[in-house]
């Protein structure tokens, strides 16, 4: 990769692909958007790029790489597939820009606190994973049929979208007079019939109908 390579997806800015950091200064922060990039759709990290898009380089970037390549391979399980590419800026000063595929071996995670906790990219954010959010991508790697029928539930929640856009699980189980764990498969279960599509956020997640092609 080149530096032109670098500052065009530099100008482009954050998003959903893509990440930057200026230094490693902490490599097990930095390694949730590499999992989240996994998790997602792929894309980008580049160390040694501004907030502003400056891609100004790190000093010394090889120790920088040296400290996030030992938080990838000893924090990130399962194992995690990444390309990396260094880029000189001059004789002190560099690039790094680790290129992550969207993995067939999702959800990624780190250990935190001794809890498993994965995450995901929403436009140019990272979040935890919900747990609904972790199903659906530990179930969504394989191209399945999901077979379900219009109960009383799913009713009911078709006619909450009549009245909202979104829903989520708690509006979802008090709506349907639902147990929550009922409510969550539902919702996931229909996620996973491309009938809704799943919006993670910070605090609850939010589930919409997904667009038709008429749409």
């Amino acid at each position: 990769m080149t530096l032109q390579e670098v500052s065009k997806i530099a100008r482009k800015g954050e998003g959903l692909q893509v990440e930057f950091k200026k230094k490693v200064a902490h490599p097990e922060k930095i390694i949730r958007e590499v999992v989240a990039l996994a998790n997602t759709e792929g894309g980008h990290l580049l160390i040694g790029v501004d907030d502003d898009r400056t891609v100004s380089g790190q000093r010394y970037i090889e120790e920088d790489i040296f400290l996030l390549n030992k938080a990838i391979h000893e924090g990130i399980k399962p194992a995690i597939d990444y390309e990396l590419h260094t880029v000189s800026i001059n004789e002190k000063k560099g690039v790094a820009v680790y290129t992550i595929p969207k993995s067939f071996h999702r959800p990624h995670y780190i250990i935190d606190e001794g809890r498993k906790r994965s995450f995901v990219r929403v436009e140019d954010r990272t979040v935890q994973a919900s747990k609904e959010m972790w199903e659906i991508l530990r179930r969504g790697k394989k191209e399945q049929d999901i077979i379900f029928r219009y109960g009383d539930k799913e009713m009911k929640l078709m006619q909450a979208f009549n009245e909202q856009d979104t829903i989520t699980v708690k509006q979802y189980a008090k709506i349907a007079k639902l147990p929550r764990f009922i409510a969550s498969k539902t919702l996931i279960r229909l996620v996973l019939a491309n009938v809704l599509m799943i919006i993670p956020q910070e605090q609850e997640d939010l589930f919409k109908l997904r667009p038709t092609q008429e749409d």
